[in-house]
């Protein structure tokens, strides 16, 4: 009876011992995560235009659409302006997220064109109120109220600029544009002109620098490659390296022997002068 109670609990040992061995896992292996994390998706680079700085009054973020819309000091209505992951944003000169973005915010936004888009480069929020800049073409300036109504080509609308007594009204570019200055007087209807300005009451902007870039019936020398060319419309665009801005002029083909050789990349030199509308070219040539 021992001897068999023995075999008994021997038979139990040896078979407790053989369920305790591991079984390997039909599971496949775990794959060991990277040390190194993969590279977020490539972004293009910043566009390469002319930057203008706008300030004024988030009135709403939209980021299924990654837009803002700013409510521009001396306008009215707002303006759309898009954002991305290359755009930066700071509050009170510290780095947050676009999303932290609020309505009633004041803003100081540094813009470009982007193709026919309002693109924010960076974006400054601001506990005071921000300065902002005009870049238009001016529609009138009225001497008796001392209010100037700008047409900029990054806001939907006309803005209203106060010019108090004494604003610095000076002529920037070439030397030969640069050596008539006339202050005030070159606030005429059609003068193309850099504002720098305050919010003032009202939503009227107080100008505190102007910098007139071209007055009708001014002339100019451009040189620089042709980006764009239409002969039988007479359309020449050249990107000037000086500025890194484009510039568009008419000319009538027929009184140019040279616009048969003139191709895209052609670099070019284009005298012209300005009416007020757009730049006419009075001589082109082939360099």
């Amino acid at each position: 009876m021992i001897r068999l109670l023995a075999l008994v609990m021997l038979s139990s040992s040896v078979a407790f011992a053989q369920s305790s061995v591991p079984v390997p896992s039909s599971a496949p292996e775990a794959i060991p995560v990277p040390a190194v994390a993969p590279p977020s998706k490539a972004l293009p680079p910043d566009p390469s235009g002319p930057s203008t700085v706008i300030g004024g009054e988030i009135r709403s973020v939209d980021p299924v659409r990654d837009q803002i819309a700013l409510r521009v000091f001396g306008g009215s209505r707002t303006m759309k302006i898009l954002y991305d992951e290359r755009t930066q944003v700071y509050r009170n000169g510290q780095r947050i997220s676009v999303l932290d973005l609020k309505p009633e915010d004041h803003a100081s936004v540094e813009t470009t064109l982007d193709g026919d888009n309002v693109f924010a480069l960076r974006i400054h929020m601001l506990s005071e109120l921000p300065q902002g800049e005009c870049d238009g073409q001016v529609l009138s300036y009225n001497p008796r109220n001392s209010e100037m109504i700008v047409n900029s080509a990054l806001s939907p609308q006309s803005v209203r600029i106060r010019v108090p007594a004494g604003t610095p009204v000076v002529r920037v570019g070439q030397p030969d544009f640069t050596a008539g200055q006339r202050g005030i007087d070159d606030l005429m209807r059609g003068s193309l002109v850099d504002v720098k300005f305050q919010p003032g009451v009202n939503g009227l902007g107080v100008a505190a620098r102007i910098e007139v870039l071209a007055t009708p019936g001014s002339t100019f020398v451009f040189s620089g490659d042709v980006s764009y060319l239409d002969v039988p419309g007479g359309q020449l665009v050249i990107v000037d390296p000086r500025d890194n801005r484009s510039y568009r002029f008419a000319f009538n083909a027929w009184q140019f022997t040279v616009a048969r050789q003139l191709h895209q990349g052609s670099h070019v030199r284009v005298t012209a002068s300005f009416d007020g509308s757009r730049y006419r070219a009075d001589q082109i040539t082939i360099e």
